[in-house]
């Protein structure tokens, strides 16, 4: 008997203890409604300063890319510069040493057009110094530099420079006569400006171009 009502003890003891709540089934209070509405504003402050996190870092990286993009077109600006500069000095090395030769050249011309030789031993020497003038000349025109070709051509002042203009029944006005030294080109640029003579069409009387001749006609004026 003892034992039977032990159990039936224990039995409606467990009968009367409480149950568990269930979570869902709890009312809410005004502290947990609190709560959750600072919650989703803390959410939504959050993902505010991470939107302006993003745009602050998009218009950041505009910025840098915009600055690298100046910075490369600066940097191809001056190599281009550097380069340019590099090019026209060693242009001007090579027409400053190549003008110095140049009358070399013509000294070369001169004695190869009034050489006129007559035995075979002067024959021999003049081969060899045509030879020398030729090699010479190869050497000009594998530089880039070639002779202007000018007579009967239209005085053209980046190219010649008058020294004498004389009347001309054969030639009209501004038309050069004669070259008295030869001009030079190097790769299109000119490397010396032709001396020459320049007609004044039909007429009379030589004049002397260039200041010296301004010169002369202003002192006949006064005098006159």
């Amino acid at each position: 008997m003892s034992g039977d009502t032990s159990m039936s003890g224990d039995s409606n003891l467990g009968a009367g203890a409480p149950q568990a709540a269930d979570p869902s089934e709890i009312p809410a209070t005004p502290e947990m409604e609190a709560g959750q509405e600072a919650g989703s504003h803390q959410i939504s402050d959050q993902g505010s300063d991470l939107a302006g996190q993003l745009v602050a870092l998009k218009a950041e990286h505009e910025a840098l890319n915009g600055q690298y993009m100046r910075l490369a077109a600066d940097f191809d600006n001056f190599r281009k510069r550097q380069s340019r500069d590099s090019e026209d000095l060693r242009l001007q090395i090579t027409c400053s040493t190549l003008g110095e030769i140049l009358p070399v050249v013509d000294n070369f011309d001169r004695a190869r057009q009034q050489l006129n030789p007559q035995h075979e031993e002067a024959q021999a020497l003049h081969r060899s110094y045509q030879g020398l003038y030729k090699q010479l000349v190869d050497v000009f025109k594998q530089l880039g530099v070639s002779p202007m070709r000018v007579e009967g051509e239209p005085f053209d002042p980046s190219l010649h420079e008058a020294v004498l203009r004389e009347p001309s029944e054969a030639h009209a006005e501004d038309v050069v006569i004669e070259e008295l030294q030869r001009g030079y080109h190097l790769n299109g640029r000119v490397l010396r400006h032709a001396l020459v003579k320049v007609s004044m069409g039909p007429g009379s009387g030589a004049v002397p171009a260039g200041p010296q001749a301004a010169e002369n006609g202003q002192a006949e004026e006064q005098d006159g």
